[in-house]
């Protein structure tokens, strides 16, 4: 299988590379067997691929520094997300980096590339953990890829430790203990979830009914959520077969069933994971064309 990419994003062809959709751990190991590259190899390489644009160069570049895209996203497991979409994330960093690597600099390939490969995987994890969608400003994302580590001999950090680990991100302490909380604090249900006695009184027996809102109000509300139900329906109506069922899939699932990983999804359907991304990609963006006409 292929994993092809985009101009946008790195090459405009299809590179041959181990396919992450089936088993992880034969991917590992298919892509631990690539030969590694000596100093004098990766700088020709690079060279053909700048002058000549050599994509075979390209290619043996990429496959020999796959290894290094593994071991970075196995750093990121704790955040819940698969490891394979992880992989694939870090694997599109790693071809930006080949795009943009100058072999005269004096500086090897593995370190040019871990800055694209960790910047591809966070943006990866703030586009899809729920916790991280407040971690908006420099200070916040900062803290939330460090604070975890820097946290670990610890299980709450004292006062001395959140001025250490301030002053060494260079944030302010108040900031510190705020993204502690955020990334401690559980999830508590509103609504009772089971039989347990304690669930009895769950939050949402201690919120009283407002006063202000009429039954006007209500079916207000209702007719937003109609129409809003509806315009999505209407958006999806707009996608041929497999996107629609790609948006479905990753994203509308019924409550208690698992959204499907973009390999997933690559498998099913005999293309890259990256087609699948495109796809999906391409979805949205027609969806949100439809919606907004609609409007």
């Amino acid at each position: 299988m292929s994993l092809a990419l985009s101009t946008k994003n790195a090459f405009p062809v299809s590179f041959p590379l181990p396919s992450a959709a089936g088993s992880i751990e034969a991917y590992v190991q298919a892509a631990n067997r690539m030969p590694m590259l000596s100093e004098a190899e990766e700088v020709s390489l690079a060279r053909r691929f700048r002058d000549e644009e050599d994509l075979e160069a390209a290619r043996r570049l990429i496959l020999s520094h796959m290894r290094l895209v593994i071991a970075i996203a196995r750093g990121y497991l704790g955040y819940g997300l698969p490891h394979a979409d992880l992989i694939q994330e870090g694997n599109i960093g790693l071809m930006k980096a080949v795009k943009r690597f100058d072999p005269e600099r004096g500086v090897r390939l593995v370190s040019f590339a871990m800055h694209w490969i960790k910047a591809e995987i966070h943006e990866y994890i703030l586009k899809n953990w729920r916790l991280v969608k407040i971690a908006t400003t420099k200070a916040q994302r900062k803290l939330f890829f460090n604070l975890r580590s820097m946290k670990a001999s610890f299980s709450t950090l004292g006062p001395e430790q959140v001025k250490e680990v301030a002053r060494t991100l260079g944030v302010k302490p108040e900031e510190v203990v705020e993204m502690e909380t955020r990334m401690s604090g559980g999830d508590i249900a509103l609504e009772p979830t089971g039989e347990d006695e304690e669930e009895r009184y769950a939050p949402i027996a201690y919120l009283a009914a407002s006063e202000t809102v009429e039954p006007s109000m209500q079916l207000e509300r209702k007719e937003y959520d109609r129409l809003q139900d509806e315009g999505i329906k209407g958006a999806l109506a707009t996608l041929d077969d497999r996107s629609r069922t790609i948006i479905q899939r990753r994203w509308l699932v019924e409550d208690g069933e698992e959204t499907a990983t973009l390999h997933e999804l690559a498998a099913e359907y005999g293309v890259s994971a990256e087609r699948i991304r495109q796809i999906e990609a391409k979805a949205m963006q027609k969806m949100k064309g439809a919606l907004a006409a609609a409007m």
